[in-house]
């Protein structure tokens, strides 16, 4: 079966955005394990929100190829070809998903997207790019959690920039 995995970067003070929605504090120096991240994966989850903001961005995109979900109850088509639309019933259409043949799914964003996941147990793993950077405000990653959700670490790296990148697993 496959496994959603939530991959994020995140300052030392929780946010994944900056008060500005601003993501440059992320280190882009070097790969940071993410070429073997994506290897693991051919498709991708996120929110309408995230998704808008992909289609800002300049540079090559990291997941070129993949098979792309988007979350949204407001948005109901896109000129994207490699792109579907998820609503309504979405812990059904995420069993469905992880049920079929394939590499594991990347659960990208958003925040909202995130916390239902979360909440649903739908995710299997939490990979997590720990920046050290101290932000002070912006959006949080973790929000409405609904009780506590135990995990197991499963695997660490610490690089010479600081960023310390963790793997956790539901305990």
């Amino acid at each position: 079966m496959r496994k959603v995995i939530l991959g994020v970067a995140v300052s030392l003070d929780g946010f994944i955005e900056g008060p500005n929605g601003e993501y440059d504090w992320c280190f882009t120096d070097q790969d940071y394990g993410m070429s073997d991240f994506f290897k693991r994966m051919d498709a991708i989850f996120m929110g309408r929100k995230s998704y808008e903001l992909t289609k800002k961005l300049e540079g090559p995109n990291p997941w070129k190829g993949m098979a792309t979900y988007v979350f949204s109850n407001t948005m109901k088509e896109t000129a994207d070809k490699d792109v579907t639309i998820l609503a309504g019933d979405i812990r059904k259409e995420i069993t469905s998903l992880k049920q079929e043949k394939g590499k594991d799914i990347w659960l990208f964003g958003g925040a909202e997207l995130t916390t239902f996941f979360i909440n649903e147990a739908l995710v299997d793993e939490l990979w997590i790019a720990v920046h050290p950077i101290l932000l002070g405000s912006g959006k949080p990653l973790f929000q409405h959690i609904d009780g506590r959700k135990k995990l197991k670490l499963v695997e660490h790296k610490t690089y010479s920039t600081g960023l310390v990148s963790l793997c956790y697993q539901p305990a």
